[in-house]
């Protein structure tokens, strides 16, 4: 019995040999049978990839066997992913909501209301106000990004929060 050359592939040059021999043929056979959509040529590269870092585990006659597995379980799993895919953007979003229109109504005028207090405040206090409960910014961030005192941030937000206290009906301060 003829004991083979070469015990695995990792050779740069034997590689290089199995590359120029089969690349094409791989890449024919992955778009013949299932055409240019699945990108053929990318499956073809990923599996000689695939045969790299499996080198030692792979010998010269089984090589080419290997490639061809392993792109067509390629193709098979991205048609499957496709597949998916294609389920998942038949299920169409909900149009509705379990808000009754008097409520949505009710929340587009509070919504109104807030939008002109923020208007009727000064920009210093608009500003503290936004960067702390807007952005979660602390006290003493914004009194170093305003270059003022920690004890002036601290009175334009509890000044603006009388304003709203005062203009907005049912505002409560968490």
């Amino acid at each position: 019995m003829e004991k083979p050359l070469y015990n695995n592939i990792c050779e740069d040059s034997l590689f290089e040999k199995i590359y120029n021999k089969h690349s094409q043929n791989l890449h024919d056979f992955l778009y013949y049978k299932y055409g240019e959509n699945y990108n053929p040529a990318d499956k073809a590269q990923e599996a000689f990839v695939k045969l790299w870092e499996n080198c030692s585990k792979v010998t010269m006659e089984k090589a080419k066997s290997y490639l061809f597995t392993v792109a067509n379980n390629m193709m098979l799993n991205e048609f499957k992913h496709q597949k998916v895919v294609l389920n998942h953007r038949k299920v169409a979003p909900r149009a509705y909501t379990n808000e009754n229109p008097e409520y949505l109504m009710q929340k587009e005028e509070y919504y109104q209301q807030y939008q002109e207090c923020l208007a009727k405040m000064s920009e210093e206090q608009r500003t503290a106000f936004l960067l702390n409960k807007v952005e979660g910014k602390k006290h003493a961030e914004i009194a170093e990004m305003l270059g003022i005192t920690r004890k002036v941030v601290e009175y334009r937000i509890y000044s603006a929060f009388d304003l709203l206290k005062k203009d907005l009906e049912n505002f409560k301060v968490k």
